[in-house]
């Protein structure tokens, strides 16, 4: 889309419908979260993603031939979001049964794959689109990314190492009314918030830099390195969540992409602080998608992970759907793209994020004591049981979550 941008005789449209694909494409991936849980239990794991990677390899392949915006929607947007739905969020709800003691470790090495292959596409696409055009680029990426895929697809297997449909791992179905839970809520805000301006920091950020005098090569290393941060960062944060506390460090770490953007993205005026944000924003600002899983299994338990995150993903969609588009109208465009207003509005995006998880952290310690008996707890629920737990000893807690 960038290259769109740049080249408006090749897809005429505005900013608005240039960002809109890329939020459809992640959108889409999320809307259909729960059907993807139902289908796997149906199918199983393997033709689930076996489908997942025939999807997505249609949607590059018709890209390539498209001549209208419109076409642009239905392929690189829905259908690639729909085959990234199959594929990712399948392999997502795979990983965490199969451990106890650093599930949060090995989700953060999975998921460095992440900022791997967003590395290698950032540095590839960008030279193939310079070498034999756009069109077959997408080409090129779309069979490197079906032969990934479906290897991928064959060697991943279910907890047990089962992958027939009919004995997958027991899980419990999500309740509508668990949407009225203090603690779901708080999910809900928490990804809404960090999501929203972790999709505007990743779709804007090359425009960003075209916006203050950098060449598209350069606006290409700078989101490698965002890439290359995700992938350093995953394991390690995995490591540290479990040694310290997975909801502890999700709000911390969260609280640093606040930082982040107001010390290192507001000053980055040329190459080299651009540079420098990249790395350290991309080490950080990806905190929600290394650490959801581990901190749902937490507050909902493993048997109600797969549908309760896949509600979730629904509630994303409208951050992700929007936020490349809403970067653009608080930036504008043209000569008069500037991008100061976008900047904090990231910032404040991951200041809200972080104080919803310090609040979740409050609940999930008040609920822990009043599990385990604690006499206080049990009688400050009887009086007050909705103000109790935002007292300044759940709220100061040196507590491990």
């Amino acid at each position: 889309m960038a290259y769109y941008a740049t080249h408006p005789d090749e897809m005429p449209a505005s900013f608005f419908e240039y960002s809109l694909v890329g939020g459809l494409s992640i959108s889409a991936a999320l809307i259909i979260s729960p059907l993807v849980t139902i289908v796997r239990k149906r199918i199983g794991l393997r033709l689930t993603l076996i489908l997942g990677s025939v999807l997505l390899f249609l949607s590059l392949i018709t890209s390539s031939l498209a001549t209208k915006m419109w076409q642009l929607f239905l392929s690189q947007g829905v259908c690639f979001g729909v085959g990234m739905g199959l594929s990712y969020i399948s392999g997502a709800a795979v990983l965490p049964p199969w451990f106890t003691s650093r599930r949060s470790l090995a989700v953060g090495c999975a998921t460095s794959g992440v900022g791997i292959g967003g590395l290698v596409y950032s540095i590839a696409t960008n030279i193939l689109i310079e070498d034999v055009g756009i069109r077959w680029a997408y080409r090129i990426l779309g069979f490197c990314g079906f032969g990934a895929n479906l290897l991928a697809a064959f060697l991943l297997k279910e907890w047990g190492g089962r992958t027939q449909p009919d004995i997958v791992l027991d899980e419990e179905r999500f309740d509508p009314r668990d949407f009225g839970r203090i603690e779901i809520l708080l999910l809900i805000a928490w990804g809404f918030a960090t999501d929203l301006g972790y999709v505007i920091l990743l779709y804007s950020l090359p425009t960003y830099a075209s916006s203050i005098g950098l060449t598209p090569a350069q606006g290409a290393t700078s989101s490698a390195l965002l890439n290359l941060g995700l992938a350093l960062s995953r394991p390690l944060i995995g490591y540290i969540s479990d040694s310290f506390g997975r909801i502890n460090i999700a709000g911390i770490l969260t609280f640093l992409c606040t930082i982040s953007c107001f010390a290192l993205w507001l000053p980055a005026t040329t190459y080299a602080p651009l540079l420098a944000f990249s790395l350290i924003g991309g080490a950080l600002c990806g905190v929600f998608w290394c650490t959801i899983t581990p901190v749902m299994v937490e507050v909902v338990g493993i048997r109600k992970l797969a549908s309760t995150f896949g509600s979730l993903c629904i509630a994303m969609a409208l951050p992700t759907t929007f936020g490349g588009p809403v970067a653009m109208q608080i930036a504008g465009s043209g000569e008069d793209l500037k991008f100061t207003h976008a900047q904090l509005f990231v910032g404040f995006m991951f200041l809200t994020g972080s104080l919803c998880v310090w609040l979740l952290r409050c609940w999930q310690i008040f609920k822990v004591e009043m599990e385990q008996g604690d006499n206080s707890t049990t009688t400050v629920r009887t009086r007050r049981y909705w103000v109790s737990w935002l007292t300044p000893r759940f709220l100061f807690s040196s507590r491990r979550v």
